[in-house]
């Protein structure tokens, strides 16, 4: 069950084009992470120009405000899923939506069973639930 955390620049993408983006990342979340259907967990967040910054590490990147961060909280996906992850959204999103292979930032996030609850003040997956 990952949650992904979508971060972009304000005013950059009409609303459709958003959820474009974030359709994009949840078919990539099905097939390489093999999210169950109906799994979505999305939060998406436009941040003003100027407040989303990102650096190109040395690497030799150059960013523009088309810029996509995303942090993908799981548990228990292989280095190999992580790496066919990033290969994949790069893929993806360049196909669906243009965006640039150097304004996609991708960070992946583990934790384990016991920092979930779904709702109802209860721990799913600790309680048998899921």
């Amino acid at each position: 069950m990952p949650l992904v955390r979508i971060d972009v620049v304000e005013g950059r993408r009409t609303r459709e084009e958003l959820r474009l983006l974030a359709d994009t990342v949840q078919d990539a979340m099905l097939e390489v992470f093999a999210a169950p259907p109906r799994d979505r967990y999305q939060v998406v967040t436009e941040h003003r120009p100027g407040q989303l910054i990102c650096e190109d590490t040395g690497l030799g990147l150059e960013r523009t405000d088309d810029l996509v961060v995303l942090q993908v909280f799981q548990q228990g996906r292989s280095e190999q899923q992580k790496r066919a992850l990033y290969a994949e959204l790069a893929a993806r999103l360049d196909k669906a939506t243009g965006l640039a292979l150097a304004d996609l930032i991708v960070s992946v996030v583990g934790n384990t069973r016991e920092d979930w609850s779904f709702g109802l003040g209860r721990a799913q997956f600790l309680e048998g639930d899921l």
